[in-house]
């Protein structure tokens, strides 16, 4: 059977927040929580791909001249991943939480004027 990771609007939200509250430093933290979790090939792909994104952008930013050309380069491609990890972990990674079912089923209502009960 696949694992299942749901996760609420609070949980989706606050991932979202340290992604770019970090500046995009902790943007593999979330997938590589996904990862260890439900472990499909896909979530340590997406971990992949953003830890090699900030390895990426770390080494691009120290190598880089004061300033040049390739600021608005940089710009874009950082706030291009920023985004498209935002939105993956709004709507795409987790999976949405499921109905559980009552123990004992809908309450019963009586007839309208029912004396003994609610």
């Amino acid at each position: 059977m696949e694992k299942r990771l749901e996760a609420g609007w609070f949980q989706r939200i606050a991932w979202s927040v340290l992604a770019w509250g970090s500046m995009g430093l902790l943007v593999w933290v979330p997938f590589l929580y996904v990862a260890i979790r439900r472990g499909r090939g896909s979530d340590w792909g997406a971990f992949a791909s953003f830890t090699l994104f900030d390895c990426v952008l770390v080494t691009w930013i120290s190598l880089m001249p004061e300033e040049g050309a390739d600021d608005a380069l940089l710009g874009l491609v950082f706030i291009a991943c920023l985004l498209a990890a935002a939105l993956m972990l709004l709507f795409a990674v987790f999976d949405r939480p499921t109905a559980r079912p009552t123990a004992y089923g809908p309450a019963q209502q009586g007839p309208y004027g029912y004396p003994y009960g609610p």
